[in-house]
């Protein structure tokens, strides 16, 4: 996939990616609330559910999915309840790419026993990172059912997974790059298709401003 250009910054203002504006902040908000009312919806209350994010950007929306489903229903707890899972050694892809970084898997207090495993991720593709995830699980515990939320899932499946939860349904080609932006790690909250043909779509609309040294994207699918 090919990766968005940038416009030049100034001192003061980083380079801001170009690329279509598919959502905002306010919508990114309102589709994490949505999302987090469908989870307690679904699991008959919130008691058992534990939410694991996905390195990087599932971590920070599983960060903020914690505190609406607390806010929902006051038996989930995201001290206890929220973990992240790193699915680098997992992937199908090591012996084409060997050299990678390890990160973290930090399991919720409460365990994943017998309890609804919430996978959160920012964008669904391929499939393969879920796969990797779903692998990484069952090294762990037996949940009693696993789901997936994501912000955006733009389709182009390699394996049969689906998810549960979807805040942006976005059909793409495969030559475009959708970028998840989130405050805690790029200064604003944004969806953004980048590579797309000229003349499709809708036009390109600004994006704020990037942090200053935030990374570039990485983890879950794109």
């Amino acid at each position: 996939m090919s990766a968005g250009t940038g416009m030049p910054g100034t001192p003061d203002q980083p380079t801001v990616p170009e690329g279509t504006v598919v959502l905002g902040a306010s919508d990114v908000a309102r589709a994490l609330t949505r999302i987090a009312h469908e989870i307690v919806e679904r699991a008959k209350g919130a008691e058992d559910v534990v939410l694991l994010g996905i390195p990087t950007r599932g971590v920070t929306l599983a960060a903020r999915l914690a505190q609406r489903l607390a806010s929902i229903d006051p038996a989930f707890d995201p001290e206890r309840d929220l973990g992240e899972l790193d699915v680098t050694m997992y992937r199908d892809d090591l012996r084409r790419q060997p050299t990678r970084a390890v990160g973290v898997t930090r399991l919720p207090a409460a365990g994943i026993e017998g309890k609804t495993v919430v996978l959160v991720d920012d964008v669904l593709f391929s499939g393969r990172t879920i796969r990797a995830a779903l692998d990484a699980i069952g090294d762990l515990g037996r949940p009693q059912a696993v789901r997936l939320a994501c912000l955006v899932d733009r389709g182009h499946r390699e394996l049969p997974i689906r998810p549960d939860f979807v805040g942006k349904n976005l059909p793409t080609a495969q030559t475009e790059r959708v970028r998840v932006l989130l405050a805690e790690v790029d200064g604003t909250d944004a969806v953004v298709i980048s590579g797309r043909e000229p003349g499709a779509g809708a036009p390109v609309a600004p994006v704020a401003p990037v942090a200053p040294g935030a990374p570039a994207v990485e983890g879950g699918e794109r």
